[in-house]
């Protein structure tokens, strides 16, 4: 055995799936902001099916492409929680608490106290804890997903313990990804992955499809986190340079 871990591997197919569902989550908020500013018809985007769905498969897409990357990190010899494992989930965790600090100046009634990027952060721990189960994750993934249908408590819906999921009521916040139900769409990104490494590994160990823009989509897969914290606050600019140029030549 080397005396360096072996780096993961990366994969374009599972990294310009990344990238789609990133591109995805751009052009969702960038509607979400044009709406906010009053530049579209108005919308929605707490009770609307057409934009609360699209949030769904967003971050379900996220969460499978989390534990689809955390099958290829498990795979190659870098220890379970080693150095590169406590770095990259270092990263998350301050950005999280970042996308907190932003969101309460814009939204301080409805700021994100736990989101999409607090929920991977604590479910990467949790996936590793879960990762010994094997084929066992798949039960794992069906229990996490179907017991917040089926245990909610009051003592649930507190800033402080809402973030397990079994709520009565969804808590007032801009992004809310707890723990239960999504860390089953992460057991099953875990499980599917080994799957297809072990058993399928050609469907993504070949190169992006659609050419170019495959690649494109891989390249930004790689950089998924930069350009989340990136984006919104580009976005968000551009929108208020747009209305405020418009407000000056009315």
């Amino acid at each position: 055995m080397s005396a360096h871990p072996a780096a993961a591997t990366r994969f374009d197919r599972i990294d310009a799936l990344r990238g789609f569902a990133i591109v995805w989550m751009a052009l969702f908020h960038f509607s979400f902001d044009l709406n906010y500013f009053g530049l579209v018809p108005k919308q929605n985007f707490y009770h609307d099916p057409l934009w609360t769905w699209q949030r769904v498969a967003i971050v379900t897409l996220f969460l499978l492409c989390a534990g689809l990357g955390q099958a290829v990190a498990l795979e190659s010899n870098a220890p379970r929680w080693g150095r590169r494992f406590w770095r990259r989930w270092g990263q998350i965790a301050v950005c999280a608490l970042l996308v907190s600090a932003g969101s309460w100046l814009m939204f301080p009634r409805s700021w994100i106290s736990f989101g999409i990027l607090h929920g991977i952060a604590l479910m990467l721990i949790a996936l590793r804890l879960l990762a010994p189960l094997g084929r066992g994750l798949w039960l794992a993934g069906v229990v996490a997903i179907a017991l917040p249908f089926v245990v909610q408590h009051p003592f649930f819906d507190t800033p402080l313990t809402n973030w397990v999921g079994l709520v009565t009521r969804k808590p007032v916040t801009e992004d809310y990804v707890p723990l239960l139900p999504w860390l089953g769409v992460m057991c099953f990104g875990l499980a599917a992955g080994r799957w297809l490494l072990e058993r399928r590994r050609g469907w993504v160990a070949a190169p992006a499809p659609f050419g170019a823009l495959g690649r494109a989509l891989a390249v930004l897969g790689r950089w998924s986190l930069s350009f989340y914290m990136v984006h919104q606050p580009v976005l968000i600019g551009l929108v208020m340079a747009f209305v405020a140029l418009r407000g000056a030549h009315a």
